[in-house]
């Protein structure tokens, strides 16, 4: 009883001295582009409950698209009022940054998301089914594949509206991802964009079981990620007394010059630093699907419903990057002797793997997966830089990546036969023959991605390897053209395929796709083109956005 009276003694002297529990001061504009977008989330769900199942498609469509947009136009409005410059500054009680590399990372992501959403809405690739047209997604997701309450659904004509509300939550976590300002607002929005991706990668509408494999998969595997992070997240703290990145860096450069007494046993403890660090890094390359953290890769993108794949494989990657760089230039460059050569290892390991690995690929998913781990090992050679080139070129990079990455897997959804997406190899061949302008347009994008001048891929790959070189990483730069090099051998491969061997009498046919489909990948050629023929605006607009607030 005496300890119930004493609780309530301590909660009335607090309820009457206000000023000792201070409201929390949030800047709501400045995280204007977020909460855009995490509102049509929680609104889709809405729509999901009370709008009728014939009205629900076109709702979600517009309503993604909308808030996809207006969250880009508020970005847009921030970087002209000057917060990616000289009004860059932390925001929401210290939790997240707003400034130029957070800005033009979230821009990125914005405008990749809004293309993803034109694959997600392609209803005119598989054939009409009982009247109706059909998606990419599972007729009703929770129903056993194959069972009797999918094929009544399938029956029913029943589409996966939810998908919409389900990627904005993705999109969400990924805009606050790159702006987290502490372990603990970073380890949220890495659960917040991850748990939506796991239930996406589960819908294939065609090949069930194939998909629940690779969201299976991608799900243990990225629990134990994110416990690595989490343990990480803990020590630094043990470490530091803090978990925000300017306090953890100040005790990294300084010393702990007032310590806790509750924290003063632990405080300052190097061994604390170097494993929290190592734990924190583990999660964030296990996203960035850097060797040897990728082992996930192949699988989910082979089995997530290319949609999914496409936009998993362009926006977690720009993400995943931009905590990588936030990580390593606000908390930890007074350690840079310690985590420079460690990452040198992991970026020669990805490069050469990824390049390697992808040469004995047949499956078109499982080699653009390949593919992207590779780019994973260019993009850590222009992190290693640790310059301001460094950061400009790998927002760059990343910028143009993630819309070839976006075009390539929207041309892949188009090759069909009759159990779907013609995803093996050996189906390709002859495809420039049935279809000169899909596979012409397939081969920009394998040209950008071999890095091939007057592409997008020639003007990243020159950007990361010219900071690198200049940061003193030369044999890291070495070891990168040598990878490009055995990289461009597969990718030209495939263009072979393509243009210089016979059609298959049984082979598959290209889907006419509707306005989005085309549209996305129009843009995806539209952006590979530009930024290769005049990469200098946008490097410029990278240059300038490539300067962390601490």
């Amino acid at each position: 009883m005496s300890s119930v009276a004493s609780v309530h003694s301590l909660w009335t002297a607090a309820a009457g001295a206000p000023g000792k529990i201070p409201a929390p001061h949030i800047e709501y504009t400045q995280l204007a582009p977020t909460l855009i977008v995490l509102g049509a989330a929680v609104l889709g769900i809405v729509i999901e409950a009370f709008v009728p199942r014939r009205h629900r498609y076109y709702s979600q469509l517009l309503l993604a698209l909308v808030a996809l947009a207006a969250g880009f136009a508020a970005v847009i409005g921030l970087a002209a009022g000057g917060f990616g410059s000289s009004k860059a500054h932390i925001a929401a009680m210290g939790a997240l940054a707003v400034d130029g590399p957070a800005l033009f990372l979230q821009g990125t992501i914005l405008l990749v998301s809004l293309v993803a959403v034109f694959t997600f809405a392609e209803r005119r690739l598989d054939p009409v089914a009982h009247g109706n047209r059909v998606d990419s997604f599972a007729a009703q997701p929770a129903a056993v594949p194959g069972g009797a309450a999918e094929q009544a659904a399938v029956k029913a004509g029943f589409t996966t509206t939810e998908v919409f509300p389900i990627l904005l939550f993705a999109v969400g976590g990924m805009l606050v991802f790159p702006a987290a300002n502490d372990l603990l607002t970073l380890f949220i929005a890495l659960e917040v964009f991850s748990l939506p991706l796991y239930i996406l990668c589960a819908l294939a509408r065609r090949q069930r079981l194939l998909s629940q494999e690779a969201a299976v998969k991608y799900f243990l595997l990225g629990a134990f990620s994110s416990a690595f992070l989490l343990f990480g997240v803990a020590l630094l703290y043990g470490y530091a007394g803090t978990v925000t990145y300017a306090g953890i860096a100040e005790v990294i450069s300084d010393g702990a010059k007032q310590i806790d007494p509750a924290l003063a046993g632990t405080m300052g403890n190097d061994a604390l630093l170097l494993i929290g660090a190592a734990l924190v890094l583990m999660g964030l390359l296990f996203k960035v699907g850097a060797v040897p953290f990728h082992m996930w890769t192949p699988d989910v993108y082979q089995g997530a419903p290319t949609p999914v794949t496409g936009f998993m494989a362009a926006a977690t990657k720009v993400a995943a990057f931009g905590a990588l760089l936030r990580l390593l230039y606000v908390v930890l460059p007074g350690m840079r002797w310690d985590w420079q050569p460690v990452m040198w290892g992991v970026a020669i390991l990805t490069m050469l793997g990824g390049a390697i690995v992808a040469i004995t690929q047949t499956d078109i998913k499982r080699l653009l997966a390949y593919s992207s781990i590779a780019h994973a090992g260019f993009l850590l050679a222009g992190v290693l830089a640790t310059s301001e080139e460094g950061i400009s070129s790998v927002l760059f990079y990343l910028g143009a990546y993630s819309f070839v990455t976006l075009g390539a897997f929207a041309v892949v959804t188009l090759v069909r036969d009759a159990g779907g997406e013609a995803t093996a190899l050996s189906k390709w061949a002859g495809l420039g023959r049935r279809s000169p302008l899909v596979a012409a347009v397939f081969a920009v994008f394998l040209l950008a991605f071999a890095g091939i001048p007057l592409t997008s891929g020639f003007a990243g790959k020159f950007a990361v390897f010219k900071a690198a070189a200049q940061g003193g990483a030369g044999w890291l730069v070495v070891v990168g053209v040598l990878s490009s090099a055995i990289a461009a051998f597969f990718y030209i491969r495939v263009i072979v395929l393509m243009f210089f061997n016979e059609p298959k009498a049984d082979g598959p046919t290209v889907a006419v796709p509707s306005p989005l489909t085309t549209t996305a990948i129009a843009i995806g050629v539209a952006v590979t083109l530009v930024l290769g023929l005049a990469p200098q605006y946008f490097l410029d607009l990278a240059g300038q956005a490539g300067v962390f607030v601490r």
